[in-house]
């Protein structure tokens, strides 16, 4: 095979960022970005030719240690239970990982969601510490073990070391199963110092304040007027009335209304759940031009509730997808159920759409590559020159996508039945994902198994 059949690609149908277009040859160069995108009529005799080529998606939102207890917490306790009791297992999980482990439980997930669409990540990394509560000889050794699985498989990664100083508002001191959390502003800084060496056009380093409760507001502002500029910032918010209430007892303020009266909001932000806004945050989200972070699966699997996504539309706000706790590893799923969740609130169908774009998958999917990729503060989620040549190649020979005007295909992929239609996945302009498995599959899922098999023996 002529060796430039590896960096170029004819697509029958490009999802290009005016939506689907004919025709596109893609050339990428030895780096992994795109350096070609062009109009062609025919491919040449060397070039894989594919029917439908999308860009792959960015996960806004993941904490890769919680892949170990995906289906582990449905059991219903002796009271009611909720998000904050369900907290409570998912620290044991947290001060039992050690850092091999966490490499291969990341690893695991990453892979997973490879195999359905997501091509980046932006990992909420917080377990710093060792079981015991010390930092290791290196302070960003979790952090380390976390970006070498994503570079074992192949995932672009948007490190967040996360900044965890307090159990609670009026800046209460943590519980000891939180030890391992446990991080203050110049800790943070000396992380991400650490992982510099680390960043490249695969990675990426920023920062997450944990939430209002768990990090001061003078803290926020210390950290964010001190890391290097231009990188991205998440914060969890609003995801549950407690907290809500919580904060107004505290601080006479909602939890959105505190953090824009006390930090410049900008597009480096990203609001993670703000599932619990009034009329007036969902205003000010949308204007600071922040992304809003849902996390569908999560927020269901949680009881969290429903982020106000006509309203944030109609303001015109930006929004990505996650998969938080990785209840589910699919792009579709959280997609369909961000769209389905609006319909039951609504007793309606097909809520999120706008003038000029009726079509609710094509929509969603756009804006959610856009949002995801403004997350990542990395150049991802677009087919255009200079990107990142991420992209999926969908499963043209199954039957949902067979005879279908290409208008059709996403609202098939997002609506249609379960099968994991994505049949190729690239990152950087190397093929991580082969007919539905990932590269390293074998290895990557018998390292998870023996790591769950000494885990669950705790």
């Amino acid at each position: 095979m002529n060796t430039s059949s590896t960096q170029t690609l004819f697509a029958q149908h490009a999802l290009l960022p005016e939506g689907w277009v004919n025709n596109v040859r893609l050339h990428w160069d030895s780096q992994g970005n795109f350096s070609q995108i062009e109009l062609a009529a025919t491919p040449t005799a060397y070039e894989a030719q594919h029917t439908y080529v999308s860009p792959g998606m960015t996960n806004l939102h993941s904490h890769a240690f919680q892949r170990a207890m995906a289906g582990m917490t449905e059991i219903a306790g002796e009271g009611p239970d909720s998000f904050w009791t369900w907290r409570d297992l998912m620290y044991r999980y947290a001060l039992a990982i050690s850092p091999e482990q966490m490499q291969a439980i990341a690893a695991q997930l990453y892979s997973e969601c490879l195999r359905h669409g997501y091509t980046s990540v932006c990992e909420f990394h917080y377990v710093h510490r060792a079981p015991e509560g010390v930092f290791y000889a290196d302070i960003a050794e979790t952090a380390k073990q976390v970006i070498a699985a994503a570079n074992s498989t192949g995932m672009g990664i948007s490190m967040l070391p996360v900044l965890y100083s307090y159990a609670d508002f009026n800046q209460q001191p943590l519980r000891d199963d939180q030890r391992r959390f446990n991080t203050n502003v110049e800790q943070i800084l000396q992380i991400i110092q650490a992982l510099e060496p680390q960043r490249n056009a695969q990675v990426e380093v920023g920062v997450a304040p944990h939430s209002l409760r768990a990090a001061s507001t003078a803290q926020i502002a210390e950290l964010v007027a001190t890391i290097p500029a231009g990188r991205p910032i998440h914060i969890h918010i609003a995801e549950q009335m407690r907290e809500v209430n919580a904060c107004l007892a505290a601080t006479g303020k909602r939890p959105v209304e505190l953090l824009f009266a006390t930090q410049s909001v900008d597009e480096r932000w990203c609001l993670v759940h703000a599932t619990h806004l009034n009329q007036v945050e969902v205003a000010k989200m949308a204007a600071s031009k922040s992304v809003a972070g849902i996390c569908t699966s999560t927020e269901g699997n949680l009881g969290d509730g429903f982020f106000e996504l006509p309203d944030y539309i109609r303001a015109q706000g930006r929004f990505g997808i996650g998969t938080d706790s990785h209840a589910s590893q699919s792009v579709v799923e959280e997609i369909r159920w961000l769209e389905y969740g609006q319909r039951l609130k609504a007793q309606g169908r097909n809520i999120a759409s706008v003038t000029g774009q009726r079509r609710v998958a094509d929509y969603l999917w756009q804006q959610c590559l856009q949002g995801g990729a403004q997350a990542s503060g990395r150049k991802v989620g677009q087919l255009k020159l200079a990107h990142r040549a991420d992209f999926i190649i969908f499963d043209d020979q199954h039957p949902n996508l067979q005879n279908l005007d290409v208008a059709d295909v996403l609202g098939s992929v997002v609506f249609t039945g379960n099968d994991n239609l994505i049949r190729d996945v690239y990152v950087g302009g190397q093929q991580v994902v082969a007919a539905g498995r990932h590269r390293e599959q074998a290895q990557i899922n018998a390292n998870y198994v023996a790591c769950m098999r000494q885990l669950r023996q705790l």
